[in-house]
């Protein structure tokens, strides 16, 4: 069997289920609204919650902004180099 040279890294993060104050506020707010699940590349920010806040701002505007890229080409974008750093999207 192949093994991988694909790393993990580990980042300490806090399950919804513990969240409170300020943490809770950022989670819901970036809570997926069919799931109610917190995405983990947001969930890596957990220890910051203005940092994750910051974050959700950025990927909305670079997603959803004015922009000479559709929504679709934006996306692809993303899967690309995922797929580059071999990360799953």
């Amino acid at each position: 069997m192949r093994q991988s040279n694909r790393r993990i890294a580990y980042i300490e993060t806090v399950p919804e289920t513990l969240a409170s104050g300020d943490l809770l506020r950022a989670y819901r707010r970036a809570a997926d609204p069919k799931t109610g699940n917190v995405d983990h590349i947001m969930k890596i920010h957990s220890l910051n919650p203005a940092s994750l806040i910051d974050h959700q701002h950025l990927y909305k505007t670079l997603m959803y902004g004015d922009s000479p890229l559709s929504r679709a080409q934006r996306e692809m974008i993303g899967v690309v180099v995922s797929a580059i750093n071999r990360c799953e999207y």
